[in-house]
């Protein structure tokens, strides 16, 4: 019987560090051919071929990087390949799957993986994670999900995963809705495909130009107890073209910031999330000032089940296709407002 063909491809992270010195300092230094020499029974599972496109760790990425290795992606399932895998550093993963998920319009699987140990670490988990992520690109059980991340045996949707502990293997979760499916005695199990979100539109200036001009830019502001309007109004001075505020609870601000938001959002687009972790934000319970109904007057957006960083991302890649102020704040309603769509658009 043929193998499915899958593709693999490195930009760096914690699975590719080691020290010249055992127990030193480590760096990204394997390859995505080392990475592969590395996990047994691999040849069993698919004919996979290698590509390293950066090596670097996770919080050096941008997103010039991650359209280029959409474009990779691409290129590969054209090419033939059963499932494409990314493999990169786990601290900002989440949001390079979500990411990448916008913009994901084929049935093949996209999977991201990485690691939480170096491969000079004892119970190093990366050969494992990578051979699952190998195992789901070729199932057909994860076609149609779009874009996910395999850790630890688990699988999880690029909207909802997050990194949720620093240190630990099994770090990454998908608060309040679980994940799609796991990798169990080399099996895929995971839940049927839903209906997904069309793609939105790349972005109007090409990556290399994105990495060189910097722009768009959008902040993500997380609000404290006490905290005055200054950062927000800081974004504007700073040339800014959007920000996310990280607000309490179901998506409120103090007083003082709300009276900063009414003149923000009339130079750019404001969206408020939740900062708790998990949950949505609210538009028509509390109606005291800093309040999501205030807020909503006052024309900020409201990010809704999208968590900050997520909404961060929706938000720049808006601004990135120009999107008239009408389609940005349908794309944060619609994407934003319920867990899954229940038909495609």
């Amino acid at each position: 019987m043929d193998r499915p063909r899958v593709s693999v491809a490195s930009l760096g992270g914690t699975i590719t560090m080691t020290s010249a010195a055992r127990g030193g300092p480590v760096e990204p230094r394997l390859s995505a051919d080392e990475l592969l020499e590395a996990v047994p029974g691999l040849v069993d599972v698919a004919e996979v071929a290698a590509s390293t496109l950066a090596a670097v760790p996770s919080a050096s990425l941008g997103f010039s990087d991650a359209l280029a290795a959409l474009e990779w992606a691409e290129h590969a399932v054209r090419g033939g390949a059963r499932g494409a895998v990314l493999v990169q550093g786990t601290d900002t993963l989440e949001e390079m799957a979500y990411l990448l998920d916008l913009y994901w319009d084929r049935p093949e699987p996209l999977v991201l993986t990485g690691a939480m140990r170096t491969p000079q670490q004892e119970g190093a988990e990366g050969p494992a994670n990578l051979l699952a992520a190998v195992r789901v690109a070729a199932s057909a059980a994860a076609r149609g999900h779009g874009v996910t991340v395999v850790m630890n045996d688990e699988i999880h949707a690029a909207r909802w995963v997050g990194k949720s502990h620093a240190t630990n293997v099994a770090a990454f979760t998908s608060p309040g809705w679980g994940p799609l499916g796991h990798v169990v005695e080399q099996q895929v199990i995971a839940a049927p495909a839903a209906s997904r979100w069309p793609p939105l539109p790349r972005p109007a200036v090409p990556g290399d130009r994105l990495r060189q001009h910097g722009r768009p830019r959008v902040a993500l502001l997380e609000l404290a107890l006490g905290e005055g309007p200054e950062m927000l109004l800081s974004a504007v001075h700073a040339g800014y073209d959007g920000v996310v505020l990280a607000g309490f609870g179901a998506g409120h601000v103090s007083a003082a910031v709300s009276e900063a938001v009414s003149d923000v959002a009339s130079r750019m687009p404001v969206v408020v999330a939740s900062r708790t972790g998990a949950g949505s934000t609210l538009r028509h319970t509390y109606g005291y000032p800093g309040s999501e109904c205030d807020l909503v007057d006052r024309g900020a957006l409201m990010a809704g089940w999208l968590a900050p960083r997520k909404a961060r991302l929706l938000l720049w890649a808006l601004l990135a296709a120009e999107a008239s102020a009408d389609r940005l704040g349908a794309e944060l309603t619609r994407r934003g407002s319920t867990p899954v769509p229940q038909a495609k658009a």
